[in-house]
């Protein structure tokens, strides 16, 4: 079983947030893009013959920023190279303001596309302004309308908090909106200072004034305790879904399971290699103009690499690390090799464990980076 990652690099604005591989769309080489995307994947998925697809997530970028052709051309070139109709989990990421015409979600809806992710981040007109983004928050309401009204029941939108001009207030009215659209899933994330990144460059020049800590604890505390009163179960440290609706796609990412990563600045994890490809679309291009694999730089995991990226993955999830799974995948069970790491952990009530597995408590979760760093085992 294996799972697809696929990136588009072009955006139609850059939010002031944002660090992921990406460009404007306006001048860009879409088309001959696409048209090597689906070279690589190609050259890649035939060395692979017998993996068995079970989701994908085309994520960007914007991957919304395509026309509807190019949607098309994509899809349908995506469609002979996999069989996308078995696929347990198709996921697009979209922004609101490509959803607001029914042309493109036709299309994603033609082309076995059962999920979208859609990136909304708050529903208040200010602070959508302060961090980049072009819709209001009425045009996000519309945007998941439209998508329900277009056959699409699994939909999850992007919430962040911590964000310049947010207060507790502000973000409960964003919860309060969100969970009126009614839809199965919720990812909420705090504000990341990435470099490289409008923010933080006005963070270094000191103008940037952003909530405070504790403010930033209450934020996710709320968000933790207005999605589960309404039924909406926290499965990941940042994302919640009712039952039946956790991302699978994320889900092989948390379980340290293999993916293809496909497109400029995409990264995979095949075997005990994870690679990365070219950034710039320029490089990305040039080696499949020459029927090669666009990549990087490649390394091999080793088994220390491997147990650790398991803790700290696998304890992202509120069900945590199995301990049965990690003595079926590694051959040693998990307090043989932290003797005195888990003890500690559970002592101090960040750690707790049931028959099956060790998680995170609900303090641990605020602490989750400190907690995750104890499991180094060098």
């Amino acid at each position: 079983m294996g799972a697809i990652y696929i990136h588009i690099p072009f955006c139609e604005h850059i939010c002031y947030y944002c660090n992921f591989n990406k460009v404007f769309i306006q001048g860009q080489p879409v088309d001959d893009y696409l048209t090597a995307l689906l070279k690589e994947m190609k050259l890649a998925l035939q060395q692979y013959p017998q993996t068995k697809i079970k989701t994908i997530y085309i994520g960007g970028g914007t991957p919304t920023a395509l026309s509807a052709a190019q949607l098309d051309y994509l899809l349908s070139g995506l469609q002979e190279l996999v069989p996308v109709d078995q696929v347990e989990e198709f996921t697009v990421e979209a922004n609101p303001n490509d959803l607001l015409k029914g042309d493109k979600l036709q299309v994603l809806k033609a082309h076995f596309v059962n999920r979208l992710s859609i990136g909304v981040q708050s529903f208040n007109d200010d602070v959508l302004k302060k961090i980049g983004r072009t819709h209001s928050g009425v045009e996000a309401v519309k945007a998941v309308e439209n998508a329900q009204h277009a056959g699409f029941n699994n939909i999850s939108i992007d919430l962040i908090y911590r964000l310049p001009g947010q207060d507790l207030v502000d973000f409960g009215h964003s919860l309060k909106q969100a969970l009126a659209l009614e839809i199965p899933h919720y990812a909420t994330y705090s504000l990341i200072l990435e470099q490289k990144t409008v923010f933080y460059n006005l963070m270094r020049r000191g103008k940037l004034k952003l909530p405070s800590q504790d403010m930033e604890a209450d934020m996710y505390q709320l968000a933790m305790d207005e999605f589960a009163k309404h039924g909406v179960e926290q499965y990941e440290i940042s994302n919640f879904a009712k039952p039946g609706f956790q991302s699978q796609h994320n889900l092989t990412y948390w379980h340290n399971e293999n993916y293809f990563g496909f497109g400029a600045g995409a990264s995979g994890y095949l075997g005990n290699q994870r690679y990365q490809n070219f950034g710039p679309i320029k490089q990305y291009l040039t080696p499949l103009s020459q029927q090669q694999l666009p990549i990087l730089a490649s390394e091999n995991i080793t088994r220390q690499q491997q147990i650790e990226e398991q803790l700290f993955l696998g304890l992202r999830l509120n069900a945590g690390v199995s301990k049965e799974a990690f003595l079926k995948r590694f051959g040693v069970d998990l307090l043989t090799i932290y003797p005195e790491v888990i003890p500690k952990l559970l002592q101090q009530n960040l750690l707790a464990e049931n028959t099956d597995a060790y998680y995170l408590t609900e303090r641990g979760r605020f602490v989750g980076n400190d907690v995750f760093a104890e499991f180094m085992l060098v």
